[in-house]
């Protein structure tokens, strides 16, 4: 059986935010094939972090950001479990992340929950007249309504959206990677976002 030396477990958990035994245990399980362990720890740490996103938050930070040309800015309140995880750096960098975020995407809510029930019924109308003029058949309008409200919600909802250092993540999927770091549920509670004119 494979042995992972003390050296591999540190640099694998450096690497994860994963517990000693678990990068233990997936460096074993991968004959010390680091890339491979990553992975495993990411997929169990993602799974482990939604169990996580019922506990409540009492705990965090407001940052803000604002952006070249004192134009733009944002506020957000990110929420964790306890006051050792809000006074983290990472976590406070994290807030500040989501700011820019907020800023640069301009999201209208947290979550499709959250958002306004006009606002989607407005944006159903647009999209049903807009098949109606395609001429697509009435039986099937519904499924492409939903489909193309799904694409609506990765723009105006803040978890939905594509995270702007990374694309290829949803905000949600990056938030869920702190999740796992710090074991400890995290939830965007509010945010604001000022535009000069607007």
């Amino acid at each position: 059986m494979y042995k992972p030396s003390s050296e591999e477990i540190k640099k694998l958990r450096e690497l994860t935010g994963a517990g000693m035994l678990d990068c233990k245990n997936a460096l074993i399980e991968f004959e010390g094939n680091i890339e491979k362990a990553i992975e495993d720890l990411r997929k169990k740490g993602i799974a482990k972090a939604a169990k996580r996103m019922d506990r409540e938050t009492t705990q965090g930070v407001i940052a803000s950001y604002i952006h070249m040309g004192n134009q733009i800015g944002s506020l957000v309140e990110l929420n964790c479990e306890t006051d050792f995880v809000a006074k983290n750096e990472e976590f406070v960098n994290l807030a500040k992340e989501i700011a820019v975020q907020i800023a640069a995407m301009n999201p209208l809510s947290i979550s499709p929950e959250d958002l306004d029930p006009a606002i989607v019924e407005k944006e159903k109308e647009i999209i049903r007249e807009q098949l109606k003029q395609e001429g697509k058949p009435e039986h099937i309008l519904d499924k492409i309504i939903q489909g193309k409200l799904e694409k609506f919600y990765e723009e105006v909802c803040l978890l939905r959206q594509p995270f702007y250092k990374n694309q290829d993540i949803r905000v949600e999927e990056y938030l869920k990677e702190y999740i796992s770091k710090f074991g400890e549920n995290i939830r965007v509670a509010r945010f604001t976002r000022y535009q000069i004119g607007s």
